[in-house]
């Protein structure tokens, strides 16, 4: 999908030489991947102590 996005020169760049990324679609799909991750992370992180009922798990550690 094409979109047309106004984006800082100076920003981009930057985030292309932290990332590795060699094209600007790249820079940009990787930031909103990273920004979905983050989020995901808050909401798990909101849902921390919301069932008070819950009892601890044993995890399975893989071998």
């Amino acid at each position: 999908m094409k979109k047309t996005l106004n984006i800082d020169p100076e920003l981009l760049q930057e985030v292309k030489l932290a990332t590795g990324t060699k094209t600007d679609t790249e820079a940009v799909r990787l930031g909103l991947l990273e920004l979905r991750r983050r989020i995901a992370m808050q909401r798990l992180k909101a849902l921390a102590g919301s069932e008070p009922r819950a009892k601890v798990v044993p995890r399975r550690r893989h071998r």
